[in-house]
């Protein structure tokens, strides 16, 4: 190796030197944090430009800062600044921007759950006493007598919802 040429860190190498596992180096590589060099082998070769994008990283998430938002904030430069380098406004605008569009799109998609879940627990309510019926039938119950059992009970809860005040009872309808 020449030696004006960067000395390059196996995966090994480089966890020890920042003081992690190997598989929280692959783990970041992974995520599409850092992308280290291959070697003829295919082996990762770490820089020292990748150990101190690693070293950003880890401060970061030491901080608490999510995977997510570091992502954001790798794809931004630090600006210097006396005593180290922090965001511009700029840069800080567009990584908010960034991680807000993400917690826009997962409310979105919490929202969408919740509505799916409403949905299958009332199926899951409709399927029950069907469930609840042909087991009894299978364990040998009689079947005039489970049918009895059926409307009766279905009699009691539409006995039920026509005694609830209007402003109390649920509309039939889709919402």
């Amino acid at each position: 190796m020449p030696k004006d040429s960067p000395a390059l860190l196996t995966v090994r190498e480089a966890a020890e030197r920042l003081g992690v596992t190997p598989r929280t180096l692959k783990y970041y590589e992974e995520r599409g944090l850092v992308s280290p060099t291959r070697s003829g082998g295919r082996y990762r070769l770490y820089d020292d430009e990748d150990l101190k994008r690693f070293g950003r990283i880890l401060r970061l998430r030491s901080l608490g800062f999510s995977l997510h938002g570091i992502t954001e904030m790798l794809k931004r430069p630090l600006e210097p600044v006396e005593g180290g380098h922090r965001f511009s406004t700029e840069s800080l605008q567009q990584i908010r921007d960034a991680i807000a569009q993400q917690v826009a799109a997962l409310d979105a998609r919490i929202e969408t759950m919740r509505r799916d879940l409403k949905e299958a627990q009332k199926l899951r309510a409709e399927l029950s006493p069907d469930l609840d019926y042909l087991e009894r039938r299978l364990a040998g119950e009689n079947a005039d007598a489970l049918l009895e059992q059926r409307r009766s009970a279905r009699a009691k809860s539409s006995d039920a919802l026509l005694a609830k005040p209007k402003g109390a009872r649920k509309s039939g309808g889709q919402s």
